[in-house]
């Protein structure tokens, strides 16, 4: 079964993911992530640990959920093969309830899916069980299918400026105000930076949305002249994915206020479009009914 290649544009800006920053849907607080020596592939690694990985090394993509015994069996035995091949290949994990825009990018409509990619293009896959002998003839005809044909590890990983790793560190630890004043630090010495922007811009949204009440939406809801509870509820949509009723929220709010409520109103729809790649459909919509809304 032959797939077309994911559309890749992250949809928050930035080099890495700041998913940890952000509340768990409701019901999801004790999913599990990727099994031990796999890739969690979110939005803002996708480009990188799967597209721009299956140029060097085969890609193995597994789109499933820990609500499923069966997708979670596959995934342990897809990840002890993984480890057992010692790198030749590389097991990366989509969460479908957790990353559905990722899901949809690769057409699933089942789970567990298990997609291949060599050189940014699926080349095999398959739906449900497999069992491991099986499992283990698919990955060997998969290594026999792309030898000679990839660019292999690269032998030394890309230099990194020392501050970035300094500010990467604070993130991985989880220390959220020294992050930003490290990535504010290094915007301060080369302003155009563009790790560092989009991770000011991120961990800013998202120390302030984590904050909001679950309920603001249907709060906004209640009050819809009350401009401050719109802004909470935006924020709340945007964390639950929920981009395109975040985005109408406040082009709504635009179109109902005038003066020094409208500007602020469109002040902050302009921010949340900042989260995302410029080339993002729902942006790219959402401009439009923002151009309409004000002209």
């Amino acid at each position: 079964m032959t797939r077309p290649r994911p559309n890749i544009g992250p949809a928050l800006a930035g080099a890495f993911d700041l998913s940890a920053l952000k509340a768990p849907p409701p019901g999801r607080e004790d999913a599990a992530g990727a099994p031990a020596g796999a890739v969690e592939v979110t939005e803002a690694n996708l480009e990188a640990e799967v597209l721009v990985r299956s140029g060097e090394i085969p890609v193995v993509v597994l789109l499933w959920t820990p609500r499923s015994d069966t997708s979670v069996q596959l995934a342990d035995t897809l990840a002890a093969l993984a480890q057992a091949d010692a790198g030749t290949w590389s097991l990366a994990t989509v969460n479908v309830d957790t990353t559905p825009r990722v899901a949809q990018m690769f057409g699933v409509q089942a789970v567990p899916t298990v997609v291949a990619l060599a050189g940014g293009q699926p080349i095999s896959s398959f739906q449900g069980p497999q069992p491991a002998d099986q499992l283990r003839q698919w990955i060997d005809s998969l290594l026999s299918a792309v030898a000679g044909k990839l660019s292999g590890v690269p032998e030394q990983a890309e230099e990194v400026d020392p501050a970035l790793e300094q500010a990467r560190a604070y993130l991985d630890a989880g220390e959220f105000d020294a992050a930003l004043a490290a990535y504010q630090d290094i915007l301060a010495a080369k302003p155009q930076d563009p790790e560092a922007a989009g991770a000011v811009r991120q961990i800013t949204f998202l120390q302030r949305a984590t904050t909001r009440a679950p309920d603001s939406p249907a709060l906004a809801d209640a009050a819809p002249g009350d401009v401050e509870a719109a802004f909470a509820a935006a924020d709340v949509e945007i964390l639950q994915q929920n981009v395109t009723a975040a985005f109408d929220r406040l082009i709504a709010l635009i179109k109902r206020t005038a003066g020094d409520e409208r500007t602020a109103a469109r002040t902050r729809l302009i921010e949340l479009f900042d989260l995302f790649d410029a080339a993002d459909p729902e942006v790219i919509d959402a401009r439009r009914k923002l151009a309409n809304a004000l002209y």
